[in-house]
């Protein structure tokens, strides 16, 4: 891919994830790679109005390769995100924002329990990184223990970190991040939230996997092999040719 394009993606993910409510002005950064390079928003940009100019072009060491602006202070985090992940799971892109329910609930707890099954798509009960300040290594190593295993964690009074396969699966792990936060503080505010046991999740993950869950399919009853649409023998004008 080339790095224009690459400056593109990030910078077009930026302004979804404003769009959406999850950043807002100049907190928050986006991230993806592409083999030996990393390209991530820079400091002080607003990322709703974000362009391809206002993301920067790095090393895995960190060192820029192009663009004009400095890339974010927690270039760290995410540098050594991809680093864990990219040969386990193939982790693309990094997305932390500071989203309203995310960041509350990070907060007040030390994991995001399982209340809803959709949950499991990002791995299970939502660890919380105890809280360092931003920028730090000290940050970015409670971040990255956090995320083993997981498709996004919580960082202590701080906000969230999602990562995905590319862009687009990283936002939308953010996103569903988000609302599992505010599923949880809904239903606190009801009463004690019940989680999901241990076995109603492995449950849960059989009749995924059995059933194909997420992923779409034709419907049994229609195979186009037999559909008489798709038959020459139906087709006027074969039959024509044929007379």
């Amino acid at each position: 891919m080339s790095h224009e394009r690459l400056r593109d993606d990030v910078a077009a993910a930026a302004r979804r994830l404003a769009h959406e409510g999850l950043l807002v002005g100049t907190a928050g950064n986006v991230s993806a790679r592409d083999g030996d390079l990393v390209a991530v928003t820079a400091s002080g940009v607003t990322l709703a109005g974000c362009r391809p100019e206002d993301v920067t072009v790095v090393s895995l060491e960190g060192a820029v390769v192009e663009g004009d602006l400095r890339p974010t202070s927690e270039l760290s985090l995410h540098l050594g995100v991809h680093a864990d992940s990219w040969a386990d799971t193939g982790t693309a892109a990094v997305v932390h924002t500071h989203a309203p329910y995310s960041t509350a609930v990070a907060c007040v707890l030390d994991e995001l329990p399982v209340l809803h099954y959709q949950q499991l798509l990002l791995g299970g009960a939502i660890r919380v990184a105890p809280y360092a300040t931003f920028g730090t290594p000290e940050l970015a190593a409670a971040v990255r223990e956090a995320l083993v295993g997981r498709q996004a964690a919580l960082m202590g009074n701080h906000g969230s970190v999602a990562v995905g396969g590319s862009l687009d699966a990283a936002v939308e792990n953010a996103l569903l991040l988000e609302w599992l936060a505010a599923l949880h503080h809904r239903a606190a505010a009801l009463g004690t939230p019940r989680a999901l046991t241990a076995e109603e999740q492995d449950d849960v993950v059989r009749a995924a996997l059995s059933r194909g869950y997420g992923t779409t399919h034709h419907h049994p009853a229609h195979n186009p092999a037999h559909d008489p649409a798709h038959d020459p023998a139906h087709d006027p004008a074969h039959n024509q040719e044929n007379a």
